[in-house]
């Protein structure tokens, strides 16, 4: 036993036709004139450059990045300051412990704020702490952050404090060029 699809009454599986309301329970319950009307030829098409015109516009979204996460300076500037505040909050940890942390995650909402900053400008900050002493210390580490598009400036810091970039599309290093100028410090 099974329902009729049209009127929903319990009918022998074997029927072909409903008793109650005559619907054919054979047919495929498709309608091959709706498939081929004019209205419907339109609705495929409207669809269809709607899916297209979705497309063009997720192609631009990751294509052209720099337009919707603001302008190239906004987005130095605020990868400037997310190193400078980290590299302030190491040289705190610095003074109060005597030595780096292994992880920025030791340094607490500073870094964590200081990190979200810069990924608000499509940077990627990653802090690598130097090897350990003797006596489990750690007295160096690197800190770079890096531009998630191209042609924005990567950059560079160490213990020393002294920011470097390059506009290349590679990882800052120490042999980079300093920072100069109100952008270093004033970001």
């Amino acid at each position: 036993m099974y329902t009729c699809r049209d009127c929903e009454q319990p009918i022998n599986s074997a029927t072909e036709v409903c008793p109650y309301c005559g619907v054919d329970l054979t047919d495929s319950g498709v309608d091959l004139g709706f498939a081929h009307s004019p209205r419907a030829s339109l609705r495929r098409i409207v669809i269809l450059w709607g899916v297209v015109l979705l497309s063009v516009v997720a192609i631009a979204w990751f294509a052209f990045p720099w337009r919707l996460a603001g302008s190239k300076p906004d987005a130095e500037r605020h990868a400037m300051a997310a190193m400078l505040k980290i590299q302030e909050a190491l040289g705190a940890y610095h003074a109060s412990e005597g030595a780096f942390p292994s992880s920025l995650e030791a340094l607490g909402a500073a870094a964590q704020d200081a990190s979200r900053e810069a990924e608000s400008g499509r940077y990627s900050v990653q802090y690598t702490p130097g090897s350990q002493t003797l006596d489990s210390r750690i007295n160096t580490y690197t800190l770079t952050a890096r531009a998630g598009n191209y042609g924005y400036v990567n950059l560079f810091s160490d213990e020393t404090g002294l920011l470097r970039g390059t506009s290349e599309n590679r990882p800052a290093t120490a042999q980079d060029p300093p920072i100069q100028g109100d952008l270093a410090k004033n970001p």
